[in-house]
């Protein structure tokens, strides 16, 4: 178990700076072609979460010039309401949106998507980047007010429990949308140090939050991968993603010493969103669903003896965890 572990952090260390900063980048998009960038998108409704910053305001700025109509999910009103402004300013597209929802909060995502739900209007891409790494155990108030039904680990509400409840929620909407629907989530590379485990909210006493972190990405990968099993006959397609390592405002804050180490080498929030923005505008017979990708490519999901291939088979214990957190019917 300890060398296995020691060889999926050493993989991903090597392989990452081979593939993941911006010189793999330049290496990779010898092989983009650049009319698959081109296409637009107007008449398309568009959900990005945690779009005021980083990877998630490109992305909403990238499908914005491209035509969409754009609904902004930001917890934050005020810099959610800025980053609406200079999207619009750059790209003098009027219709971009803000919708403002705390995505640890499950009672919250439920209040949006009844809200967002009474527009009865098809919803074509839905975009799961809203993420964070708290490196202190932190438990979302929502378990405490206003009775303790359950306490939700911070990097597991939001990255985890925010991503499905997101999902699962937005589904009618999407399947107005067919065939031409899909959800897109921004997972990490870091999933590759992890597999899947039932311990979601990390009750080991010495609580490690960029762990915490890679195995909320792997379930991103995992529940997409299942998704695109469970609902492959209501027309939408299931992507996740890995942006690169980019130089967000999240990676600045939550990993000081990571982007102190690699400045100079690590991408641009633009370059992080090129393939989000690119699987938005990829015709769908081109893309496989459930598939993970990154730099404008289907990617392996799991590196070799890393021991992560197998885990995946817990994926439907772990979906009936979410669905009882979530009060969803089964």
């Amino acid at each position: 178990m300890f060398l296995q572990k020691a060889w999926r952090r050493a993989a991903f260390s090597i392989y990452g700076y081979m593939h993941f900063t911006k010189s793999g980048l330049q290496d990779h998009a010898k092989k983009f072609k650049s009319e698959d960038m081109q296409a637009q998108i107007e008449g398309k409704n568009c959900i990005v979460t945690g779009a005021n910053s980083g990877i998630g305001y490109a992305t909403a700025e990238g499908l914005a010039s491209r035509g969409a109509t754009v609904y902004m999910v930001c917890r934050n009103k005020e810099r959610g309401e800025a980053a609406l402004s200079n999207i619009q300013t750059m790209t003098g597209n009027p219709n971009i949106f803000l919708e403002v929802c705390d995505l640890s909060s499950v009672s919250d995502i439920k209040s949006f998507a009844s809200r967002f739900s009474s527009k009865d209007q098809p919803l074509h891409i839905l975009v799961n980047n809203a993420g964070l790494i708290e490196h202190n155990r932190v438990t979302t108030s929502e378990g405490c007010i206003p009775v303790p039904i359950h306490e939700l680990e911070l990097n597991f509400a939001v990255n985890v429990v925010g991503t499905y409840a997101m999902t699962e929620l937005m589904l009618p909407l999407m399947e107005k949308a067919a065939p031409d629907a899909r959800v897109i989530t921004v997972s990490s590379g870091g999933m590759y140090t992890s597999p899947l485990t039932n311990d979601l909210q990390f009750s080991e006493a010495n609580f490690d939050g960029t762990l915490q972190y890679s195995r909320n990405k792997r379930v991103q990968v995992a529940l997409t991968e299942k998704w695109a099993e469970m609902y492959s006959n209501k027309g939408i397609g299931f992507y996740s993603m890995h942006p690169g390592w980019a130089d967000t405002p999240g990676v600045t804050k939550s990993l000081p010493g990571f982007s102190k180490a690699l400045s100079g080498k690590l991408r641009t929030n633009e370059e992080g969103a090129d393939t989000v923005v690119w699987l938005a505008l990829q015709p769908k017979e081109k893309l496989v669903s459930g598939a993970f990708y990154f730099d404008r490519a289907e990617a392996t999901k799991h590196f070799p003896l890393a021991g992560t291939a197998g885990s995946h088979a817990i994926i439907n214990s772990i979906i009936d965890s979410l669905r009882s957190l979530c009060k969803f019917a089964p």
